[in-house]
């Protein structure tokens, strides 16, 4: 079986990425309730008691607002670093020890047959990290909630098959919206959210020969738009050399609604 995944929801109100091999079946971050991730895994016909583990990003509530309670419901095994599973603890509920796994930062994990490398990003959490899966010489990368695109986050994730990646705002969106200036400097500082224009920087840097499907992730409900974002990452590749188009494929995100399961081939 090939490498298929599905971005389950993406935004600022929840998130949940799963991705499956043959052998594994594996959940990052369960940002929505418990009844929420039933009816998106219902969307994309999985049976979440397939699931074979849940690997977490970091302890902000639009990451883990669920998953105590999925985690208790299936019996579901954890992976998270030592500062994430200190910082979620009061969050999340009483777990059973040998649901407890650590996943330490910059590491290489083998789950059956699937190789998981851990990155470390830029954001105000504990200690934030993402995730790149390998199988059969395939690669998809998680990417989401950094403030900047480090030089070792472009190496980890380049030339990947498929790139689920931030593009939270638009800068100009956010500078003349309603929040306060404090929470406008923390999106806009080395430890908030990428925007749309960095958003495709990044990836003119990180496209392959192997990438064909980027899908843009996390976007701010108040400071951004679907089109909005895809305009602007298109224009700015279509500028730097790169065809959007059947063989590099733009696709949205949404916090309520999974995209289709996807085989990467």
């Amino acid at each position: 079986m090939t490498l298929s995944f599905s971005v389950l929801a993406s935004g600022s109100k929840g998130n949940a990425f799963y991705i499956a091999t043959e052998k594994e079946k594996m959940l990052v971050d369960v940002g929505l309730s418990g009844k929420e991730m039933e009816r998106l895994f219902t969307e994309i016909q999985v049976n979440p008691a397939e699931i074979t583990k849940i690997l977490v990003t970091h302890e902000h509530s639009d990451h883990i607002k669920g998953l105590g309670i999925l985690a208790r419901k299936y019996n579901l095994p954890i992976y998270a670093n030592e500062k994430t599973w200190k910082a979620m603890e009061g969050s999340i509920g009483k777990l059973a020890l040998d649901q407890k796994f650590v996943f330490n930062l910059e590491e290489t994990k083998s789950f059956g047959d699937i190789d998981v490398e851990s990155f470390g990003v830029s954001h105000d959490a504990a200690e934030p990290m993402f995730y790149t899966f390998h199988h059969n010489g395939k690669k998809v990368s998680l990417v989401t909630d950094l403030g900047y695109v480090s030089e070792r986050i472009k190496k980890t994730v380049e030339n990947s098959d498929a790139l689920i990646f931030e593009s939270n705002h638009d800068v100009s969106m956010l500078r003349m919206g309603h929040y306060p200036w404090s929470v406008k400097r923390r999106i806009l500082g080395d430890s908030g959210h990428v925007s749309n224009e960095d958003c495709a920087l990044a990836l003119s840097e990180i496209i392959g020969n192997c990438t064909k499907r980027i899908y843009l992730a996390h976007l701010s409900k108040d400071n951004n738009m679907k089109d909005l974002a895809r305009m602007s990452v298109k224009n700015y590749l279509n500028d730097n050399g790169f065809t959007i188009g059947s063989n590099l494929q733009l696709h949205d995100t949404d916090p309520k609604q999974p995209t289709p399961l996807y085989e990467v081939v």
